[in-house]
């Protein structure tokens, strides 16, 4: 959200990300190859954000790239994360140590002081790989001991970058704060517009709601709260008017809203009169480098496909695709390749979430690159082993991946080495932070190993020896709150994305087979009644 008209430009303006300033993607591996400074911190640097917040998507790769992305700024804006504790990792702790890291920062514009306050989601350790970092859920006391120690220091405009996933969130912990002037919201992508905005196409059908949104404070103040669409689609814009008071007094409507990012042919579209002209010094920084990256790997084919396969976000989250099955394949088959050299056993079932799955497309039957297994699998997961998990946990690891499949949750998971049923009428099962199941779920029926061996029968466990699994180390650390409970695991130094590529290429001798990968699956996963 940042500036944009000369007009403005003489009242004031700053620029701010509410969080998510990399994700893993082909175009961050870009940025991963060639090492630090990162294309997406010279992206930054270049646009001129005033202070950022930390997302969640920060996170995926460690503390340490994290700590390597700011690394590569000549002159680092303020970093905005007033309820993580970065004491556990050193390198990041350093930047707080130097004031880059900070929970909130004055800014002075035009003479004016406004304060800006960054927070992070407390579902951080479950969905993304944070580590030593500590997340605080306690928002409204963090919050607002920031407001007042800004207030404390004459600051009477305040801002609030916060990343919670989704805009319902700050809209309600607004209705908990006091002296608090606008909420930038990140995490939730949602599309704010009004009538007569200019959208990208396609985008018509998917507006989330009236652009700013009002919430109330605890002291029945109007606070306006923003977002836009992410991956640079959009510019969000919000001009408001303060009174000597610091209270917002107007929002200007008709000059706030998405600003689209369009091509000079708008993106392929009618002719327009707001395309943007590329800046050549990212083009040439950035945008020219990373294109040419993304263009060796798409010419890098390591096999063939002869059917389509299923990569549809609203397929992997809820049911069996045979592209699923094909990486659950590949985790199980590069952990077998692997388990001797690192002292761990064969596993006999393997493991993948559908959220780890990105590529959200259907992949039609010909030719598969090296680019369409980072499409697939662009996180920093790695592949691991977890030994000697009962049979009770296993199924409570099953409940957990059917537990949210009607919220298109990312825990449901692809499977390779047994099948299952389960039945949506059963109790959903509830775990706490720490995996402890709380209400058991009901939904798994019957769980039966390749081999014929029964570990679920009509919803009862069946006794016998403990199950070894292959799964990505985000899992197995209890990311997705699937239960393992701090079980030791061992990492193999392979991630997902190199043991599906490697599984293609060696494993299948370079073909995917409609026979072994039918369009819909096999069977793994049978959806009752």
């Amino acid at each position: 959200h940042g500036p944009w008209t000369q007009r403005g430009a003489k009242r004031g303006v700053v620029m701010i990300s509410s969080g998510d300033n990399f994700i893993a993607a082909p175009e961050f591996n870009a940025s991963l190859d060639n090492g630090v400074p990162f294309y997406d911190t010279i992206a930054m640097e270049l646009i001129g954000y005033n202070a950022v917040s930390l997302g969640n998507h920060d996170f995926d790769f460690g503390p340490d790239v994290l700590a390597d992305f700011i690394a590569g700024y000549t002159n680092p804006p303020p970093y905005l994360a007033a309820n993580l504790d970065f004491s556990g990792e050193p390198r990041l702790q350093a930047y707080v140590d130097a004031g880059v890291i900070v929970p909130s920062t004055i800014l002075e514009e035009r003479g004016e002081r406004i304060g800006v306050i960054g927070i992070d989601t407390p579902s951080l350790p479950f969905i993304s790989s944070p580590r030593n970092v500590i997340v605080s859920d306690d928002l409204v006391n963090i919050v607002q001991g920031q407001i007042d120690m800004l207030e404390a220091e004459g600051v009477n405009k305040i801002l609030l970058a916060g990343h919670l996933q989704t805009i319902s969130n700050d809209l309600a912990l607004a209705a908990q704060l006091r002296g608090l002037d606008v909420i930038i919201a990140g995490g939730g992508d949602e599309l704010l517009a009004n009538p007569g905005d200019l959208l990208l196409p396609g985008d018509e059908g998917v507006v989330f709601g009236a652009y700013p949104q009002i919430a109330t404070d605890a002291d029945g103040q109007m606070v306006p709260v923003v977002t836009t669409s992410g991956e640079y689609r959009y510019v969000g814009k919000l001009v408001v008017g303060f009174d000597k008071d610091g209270e917002v007094v107007a929002v200007e409507e008709e000059r706030s809203g998405p600003v689209r990012v369009v091509t000079g042919d708008c993106n392929g579209t009618l002719p327009c009169d707001d395309a943007v002209e590329p800046d050549p010094l990212t083009q040439a920084m950035v945008v020219d480098p990373v294109e040419a990256y993304l263009a060796a790997l798409g010419q890098t084919v390591i096999g063939t496909s002869e059917v389509d396969l299923d990569g549809l976000r609203t397929s992997v989250r809820t049911m069996e695709t045979n592209e699923g099955n094909l990486i659950a394949d590949a985790l199980k088959w590069q952990a077998e390749q692997l388990a001797a050299g690192f002292g761990v056993p064969v596993p006999e079932v393997a493991l993948q979430n559908g959220g780890g799955i990105r590529n959200n497309t259907i992949i039609g039957a010909g030719q598969i690159t090296l680019l369409d297994t980072f499409d697939m699998l662009p996180f920093a997961n790695f592949v691991s082993v977890v030994p000697d998990v009962p049979r009770t946990q296993f199924k409570e690891i099953l409940e957990n991946a059917v537990s949210r499949v009607e919220f298109g949750d990312g825990r449901f998971a692809q499977i390779s080495g047994f099948a299952f049923s389960w039945d949506p009428a059963g109790t959903p099962q509830v775990v706490d932070l720490e995996g402890n199941v709380l209400t058991p779920g009901t939904r798994v029926l019957d769980v039966v190993l390749d081999n014929g061996t029964p570990i679920v029968s009509g919803g009862a466990v069946v006794d016998g020896p403990p199950l070894d699994i292959a799964t990505i180390d985000f899992l197995a650390r209890g990311g997705d709150q699937y239960p393992f409970r701090g079980a030791p695991f061992t990492t193999l130094g392979v991630t997902y994305q190199q043991a599906l590529a490697d599984y293609i290429e060696f494993g299948l001798s370079g073909l995917i087979g409609a026979a072994d990968y039918p369009w819909g699956g096999e069977g793994r996963i049978v959806r009752l009644p």
